[in-house]
């Protein structure tokens, strides 16, 4: 086709369509239009809200990946969050626990004082508050150690006390610490009475059982289960009427013409850690009359650079012997 033939006319209107200027116009003041109409007569309120329920699923599905994954990481934080307060609340748990117990040893301590304080208002004589530190380190014997000793004032032959009744008595001091043999060491023997029928008798200490045993007594004794035995306060060192032990068990029938009984010890030196410390009531008796006194001058005055003699002779010296089997 030679070019001359060729048609250089614009297309029509319909084919090329309006021109950038024409819709740029024509879009602007539709914009312009709409913005008015939504200002004024709020036209487009119910285009928008159909628009967001039917964007609404699609959105929810859009979120759903990006609220997985904060679940998850909250899931994995909120374990965590939750093991850690399980430890501390544990923890927690076990410093009640060791508070409550303290406080219950505390409670039984204040009671195990008390009546050691009203023990000591009973006695008329001196009391010294102790601790047990220790038990003594021979395997051989029952023996503590208390935390007071000849700088505090206690004296060899104290009697040793609990709320409960005697525990021992001291066997040795040493200027901060005392020695304190136990009643139911096999060396150990206090003279005692019983409460229910007046008769009076020696307990033995006896290790094997734990407890004490009531020796030299006829088998046709009366003695029965349960009698109270409390110190008689004839060997000059214990004050009378401190309980010793209970009759526990009673076997008349033995080969010897005594009865065996064993003794259940008033107070438990397993459970022991405050006590008291009694002055020997011989150091509160007045000077045995008759003894060692010098013969008096024909004029009957007795010479005044003898009295304190004859006053220290006449006193019975202390020893453990009196209760304690060497």
């Amino acid at each position: 086709m030679p070019l001359g033939t060729l048609d250089r006319t614009p297309p029509p209107f319909f084919r090329q369509g309006p021109s950038a200027l024409t819709r740029l116009i024509v879009f602007a003041s539709l914009s312009v239009f709409l913005m008015a109409a939504d200002t004024r007569l709020g036209l487009t309120g119910p285009l928008r809200t159909v628009a967001a329920v039917i964007l609404h699923p699609v959105e929810r599905a859009l979120l759903a990946p990006v609220r997985a994954a904060l679940s998850a990481g909250l899931y994995v934080d909120g374990i965590a969050e939750a093991q850690s307060r399980e430890q501390k609340a544990q923890a927690e748990l076990t410093r009640q626990s060791e508070r409550s117990l303290q406080a219950a040893q505390l409670l039984q301590e204040n009671a195990r004082l008390r009546a050691l304080l009203e023990l000591r208002e009973r006695l008329s004589m001196h009391a010294r508050a102790a601790e047990v530190l220790y038990d003594a380190p021979d395997p051989y014997t029952r023996k503590v150690i208390i935390d007071r000793g000849s700088s505090q004032g206690i004296v060899h032959g104290s009697p040793v006390v609990n709320e409960n009744g005697v525990l021992g008595q001291v066997t040795r001091v040493y200027p901060l610490t005392s020695e304190v043999t136990l009643a139911i060491d096999e060396n150990a023997a206090i003279p005692v009475h019983n409460t229910r029928t007046g008769h009076r008798g020696v307990a033995f200490g006896d290790p094997s059982a734990n407890g004490m045993e009531l020796r030299f007594v006829a088998a046709n004794a009366d003695v029965q289960v349960g009698d109270v035995l409390q110190t008689s306060g004839l060997d000059g060192i214990y004050p009378p009427g401190l309980e010793v032990a209970r009759v526990g068990r009673l076997d008349r029938r033995t080969q010897s013409d005594f009865a065996k009984i064993a003794l259940k010890p008033a107070a438990t030196p397993d459970h022991v850690r405050h006590v008291l410390v009694l002055e020997p009531i011989g150091l509160q008796q007045p000077p045995r009359p008759g003894e060692n006194e010098p013969s008096l001058p024909a004029h009957g005055k007795e010479p005044a650079a003898s009295k304190p003699a004859a006053s220290a002779a006449s006193r019975p010296a202390l020893s453990p012997s009196s209760t304690t089997k060497h």
